[in-house]
């Protein structure tokens, strides 16, 4: 009889264990799951919290092996596009409404995290030796350390996955445990029919053909543009640091568009620029030294001491020579809240 119940104990201790997954195998499956793809196209939405402002995207991912990645993004409260593309030739940010982009010579996707990548999220969890691994439902939630070098605020990220460890959310926190990026994955074809020619940048050119006379849709070019903002109405930033000032305020008139220039002085120097955002005759690529950065409702060019947008019809360049990417950043989008301040700031 006492065998008998031996026998029981370690077969009930064999089924409890059945189908339970520990973290090295929940990270070799995963590794697995995206080693093997030779390319996939991921949709699905993003939304970005700023303190009481939520900015919602849709997130179209394509991606082919060798390192080629096309990433749409369309902010849903104005259907502002932006194209994120990787190819042979460098890594470009794509405008189509204003028929430009900024191109770069830069690492991205892999010299930060990326919650809309997913090898972004492997090396996340592969770099944290610390991931934890929890099991919900038969669902399993990874929680691992994330990179963000110009955002110290975000800290960890919770990545969710069924039960074959199929990707389903990725939420990103802060220190005080509060979600700042939430990506809900809707589709993932993991065996996507893409080649090289899916990431020609001249394909995205195209779609902005109308001043060209090359389009093949009428329709398309007979659309009105929206009108841009009236540049009288300075947006001025929520965040300014201690001891800073602003200084003085020039408006400079061109045949083109208005310019302001705002310039704050104090403990950090720095200078705001604002132009209306007008479409371009010609497609323009324009060299940056800097990185992509994706700020509240677009997509921004990050330099060491500067950083260029834009946002709601209108271009913004931010530059202090004695501040951070950080702290350029906390300003920049302080410009980016639903309550822009317009009004006039007293200058000192």
């Amino acid at each position: 009889m006492k065998k008998i119940g031996l026998l029981s104990l370690i077969l009930l201790f064999l089924t409890c264990g059945c189908g339970k997954v520990n973290i090295d195998k929940a990270k070799s499956d995963f590794e697995s799951k995206v080693n093997k793809t030779k390319s996939y196209v991921l949709n699905g939405t993003m939304e970005i919290i700023n303190n009481e402002d939520t900015y919602l995207y849709t997130v179209e991912v394509a991606f082919l092996q060798d390192d080629y990645y096309k990433v749409r993004l369309v902010n849903q409260t104005n259907n502002h596009e932006q194209i994120i593309l990787k190819n042979n030739d460098g890594v470009y940010v794509v405008t189509p409404s204003l028929n430009k982009s900024f191109k770069f010579q830069s690492e991205w996707p892999s010299n930060s995290s990326q919650s809309y990548i997913l090898k972004s999220l492997l090396d996340d969890i592969k770099n944290d030796k610390n991931s934890t691994l929890e099991e919900i439902d038969n669902n399993y939630i990874i929680k691992a350390n994330v990179n963000y070098p110009n955002n110290s605020d975000l800290v960890y990220e919770k990545i969710y996955f069924d039960k074959d460890m199929n990707l389903e959310r990725v939420e990103v926190y802060n220190n005080d445990n509060a979600i700042k990026i939430k990506v809900n994955v809707k589709d993932l074809n993991m065996k996507a029919s893409l080649s090289k020619d899916d990431f020609i940048l001249e394909d995205l050119i195209n779609q902005n053909c109308c001043n060209t006379n090359t389009c093949t849709d009428n329709n398309a070019c007979n659309k009105t543009e929206e009108k841009t903002s009236n540049i009288e109405d300075v947006v001025y930033p929520l965040y300014i640091p201690n001891e800073t000032y602003l200084t003085s305020k020039d408006v400079l008139n061109t045949e083109d568009s208005d310019r302001v220039i705002l310039t704050y002085s104090g403990s950090k120097n720095f200078v705001l620029i604002e132009e209306e955002a007008n479409k371009l005759d010609e497609f323009e690529v324009i060299p940056v030294y800097g990185e992509p950065h994706l700020m509240n409702d677009t997509v921004a060019a990050l330099q060491a001491n500067a950083i260029s947008w834009t946002s709601n019809n209108r271009n913004f360049y931010l530059t202090g020579n004695d501040m951070s990417s950080e702290e350029l950043l906390t300003i920049a989008t302080s410009l980016g809240t639903k309550d822009l301040v317009t009004s006039s700031q007293t200058e000192k």
